[in-house]
């Protein structure tokens, strides 16, 4: 079943950060993402399944952890717009991510947390990365 996220339990959350819980939603409306970004705290986020571009585009500017683990995929737009991300970054869930996806997440600042075959992609764009230097 899915739950949005919407603009008005961003602003709940936003108001009252204790007081809402965001792990239950599957999707969120790009409004919503607009609200978080402007967030300073982590923001788990891991019930997502699907990110739009613009949704992602809002949450790189987010400062704070970020806790996107239930993403199994995202579009090279989003990792694009994700890599500037200010803090910690965690895309457990990630199992696929094409190489230009990977070369964009390879330029992320701030820590950055994947596993598997999204981790391994991500190493190789990073030692592309290096030898370019």
């Amino acid at each position: 079943m899915t739950k949005i996220l919407t603009l008005e339990i961003a602003q709940k959350f936003l108001n009252d950060p204790d007081g809402v819980g965001l792990e239950d939603y599957t999707s969120m409306d790009d409004a919503a993402a607009q609200a978080l970004g402007k967030h300073k705290g982590d923001l788990w986020l891991n019930g997502l399944t699907s990110l739009s571009d613009a949704a992602a585009q809002a949450l790189g500017k987010h400062k704070g952890d970020l806790w996107l683990n239930g993403l199994t995929s995202l579009s090279d737009a989003a990792a694009q717009a994700l890599a500037q991300h200010e803090g910690a970054l965690v895309l457990y869930g990630l199992t696929s991510l094409s190489e230009a996806a990977a070369q964009a997440l390879a330029q992320h600042k701030g820590n950055l947390y994947l596993d598997g075959k999204a981790e391994e992609a991500v190493k190789r764009a990073r030692e592309r990365l290096a030898k370019q230097k």
